[in-house]
């Protein structure tokens, strides 16, 4: 419940100490303090707030709310103390965020007693942890009202007679800002469920859940503030408000250090026998409803089938397909777990195929090869005539062949719908030509789904046709292009390949529905268990190699560079399951697929 008040506190810029009178008032009544005192800081009679630095050692220190708080929680030594200021304890210091931030002298103030000992300086240090997670989930209510506005005003103002939102300039930064958004918002209530649930790896993310609200804050109201132009300098607009907010409370010196506190917490759980971060905690979270299940037996499987040589034979990209494995994974039910039971699947639910693909990632096998020919599978089974499912779909689901996807060209990238290799009629087929860039496993696949023109007299949305090829068919050529990754795509070429009208996927110039429920196939993935996969490794490295004398990992910028990628990596990992859980509860479900031509037609403002 606190975390959703500091959520809203964030979003409508509620003044005051609020998540430190939170936890003022908790730690009085925790130490047994006086009834009437904790009556006072909850009804907020009285202002209080807490100081988190040893006032032995640092009596005058800036405070959250010190200009105006009446009470002060703090460590004095070993004890927990209460401090009462007065006026002249106080020293106000005006600042653009209007934050009521203050320096206060605390040494001499009046001081009360309210535990000593290590069980209580060990509560009150909770409470700093606490105190991170609230200002964590406040900084994220304060970014997603920033960008709101931002969005919003996109769509009032105009420039060059277009609503500016229409630029992707605007809209494209404020879209990725939602993203880190909504990822930092999961993430503090990953942490809150984890230390809840008594997790000791919880622990190291408490500081990463706040660095990364703080970061995102910070930038989001610095984008939202230029979305509005030369009135964000103004003071017409609230959009000023949360910029300077954002920069002031994520800029809290109690969070100096946080990343690399991130970056060690890690290694001082495995040193005491602790769960290593990202195995754990992730797995209590995530609901599994038969998923431990399907996720045993391929671990059975790749454990008795994976020989040296097969593991030696591993990548992580399609060079890592092989047929027999392939085969073998079919013929166990175990290559399409999403499909039914009577077609060679294992009617897994979203959370089950989630544990598999955890267990593909465990033995490195890739799974490069086995989704892309899935998602083909998916438009084959929608789309495909009689005979292309009997001759090809078949096949695909015994673990005969494999497919890989002709979207991208040299000349259009990302915008498939710009798409120009042709398919002409010709008899009772078509002729295709023309280039497919990335066709990433054209070298080792038997069929490749591929978006032609079949008319350039309409827009360009309208005249697409999808068509599933084969790749041994005559006219074509594959040529390999190699990344910095140690990875192979492809450049394919087509020229006046045959093909007959029974392998068209959808109407002619129909394409667009094809390809958008095809496009919805693959957006729908995730590389979060890569992405821990590949900070595991740099950490273990890190342990492994000395740097001036001593193991990396205990040098501050390595911890640095960890956290932070372990930071990124348990974002990913939290919108994925998000998306995870709205795919099983089967919310957001996607529109008629006759809406999307609908959408595409309408004129833009």
């Amino acid at each position: 419940m606190p975390a959703l008040v500091m959520e809203e506190a964030g979003r409508t810029l509620a003044s005051g100490p609020i998540a430190e009178a939170i936890l003022a008032a908790r730690l009085i009544g925790q130490f047994g303090g006086d009834a009437v005192l904790l009556e006072q800081v909850t009804s907020g009679e009285k202002v209080a707030t807490i100081a988190f630095d040893d006032i032995a050692a640092k009596p005058v220190q800036w405070l959250s709310g010190g200009a105006h708080a009446d009470l002060v929680i703090a460590r004095k030594r070993d004890s927990v103390v209460l401090v009462s200021l007065a006026e002249a304890d106080r020293k106000p210091e005006e600042n653009l965020a209007a934050n009521g931030v203050g320096e206060v002298d605390l040494g001499k103030a009046a001081q009360t007693v309210l535990a000593s000992g290590k069980a209580a300086t060990d509560v009150f240090a909770a409470a700093h942890e606490e105190w991170k997670l609230l200002t964590s989930a406040a900084l994220n209510g304060l970014a997603r009202e920033a960008v709101r506005l931002a969005a919003a005003y996109a769509c009032e103002r105009k420039a060059f007679d277009v609503y500016i939102g229409t630029f992707q300039a605007i809209s494209h930064p404020l879209a990725n800002f939602i993203t880190e958004i909504e990822g930092g918002k999961y993430f503090v209530w990953k942490v809150i469920h984890d230390l809840a649930a008594g997790h000791e790896e919880a622990a190291a993310q408490v500081p990463l859940a706040l660095w990364w609200n703080a970061k995102v804050a910070s930038r989001a109201a610095i984008q939202s503030l230029r979305t509005f132009g030369g009135y964000g300098l103004t003071t017409e607009y609230d959009i000023h408000l949360y910029n300077l907010r954002g920069q002031g409370l994520g800029a809290d010196p109690r969070r100096s250090g946080t990343v690399a506190r991130g970056g060690r917490a890690p290694a001082l759980c495995r040193r005491t026998g602790g769960a290593s971060p990202g195995r754990r905690g992730a797995d209590r979270l995530r609901p599994r409803r038969g998923g431990r299940a399907l996720a045993r037996e391929v671990d059975e499987f790749f454990a008795k089938t994976l020989t040296p040589e097969l593991k030696a034979h591993a990548h992580h990209s399609w060079d890592g397909h092989h047929p027999e494995v392939h085969k073998q994974l079919a013929e166990a039910n175990l290559l399409f777990p999403a499909w039914p039971k009577d077609r060679g699947g294992r009617g897994a639910t979203p959370y089950a195929r989630h544990a598999a693909s955890e267990v593909w990632e465990k033995y490195g096998w890739s799974s490069h090869s086995t989704g892309t020919t899935l998602m083909v599978a998916a438009i084959l089974d929608r789309f495909g005539s009689d005979e292309v499912r009997e001759t090809i779909l078949k096949p695909i689901l015994a673990g005969d062949k494999i497919c890989s996807l002709g979207y991208s060209e040299p000349g259009s990238g990302s915008d498939v719908f710009a798409a120009q290799c042709k398919a002409t009629p010709e008899g009772n087929g078509w002729r295709i030509d023309g280039t497919k860039m990335f066709t990433s496993g054209a070298n080792l696949s038997d069929y490749v789904l591929m978006l032609t023109r079949t008319n350039s007299e309409v827009a360009k949305h309208k005249g697409l046709t999808m068509f599933i090829v084969p790749m041994k068919a005559e006219g074509i050529a594959v040529q390999p292009v190699y990344t910095f990754q140690d990875e192979r795509t492809n450049i394919t070429f087509y020229d006046g390949v045959k093909i007959p009208d029974s392998y068209r996927l959808g109407e002619v110039d129909g394409g667009v529905r094809t390809m958008s429920a095809a496009l919805e196939l693959e957006h729908g993935g995730g590389f979060s268990l890569s992405q821990m996969t590949m900070v595991r490794a740099a950490e273990a490295l890190c342990r492994a190699i000395a740097f001036e004398g001593r193991p990396l990992i205990e040098d501050r910028l390595a911890q640095m560079r960890l956290a932070r990628a372990w930071a990124h990596s348990y974002v990913s990992e939290m919108l994925g399951l998000r998306s995870l859980w709205s795919a099983e509860e089967r919310l957001n479900l996607p529109r008629r697929w006759t809406d999307v031509e609908d959408v595409l037609d309408r004129e833009v403002p």
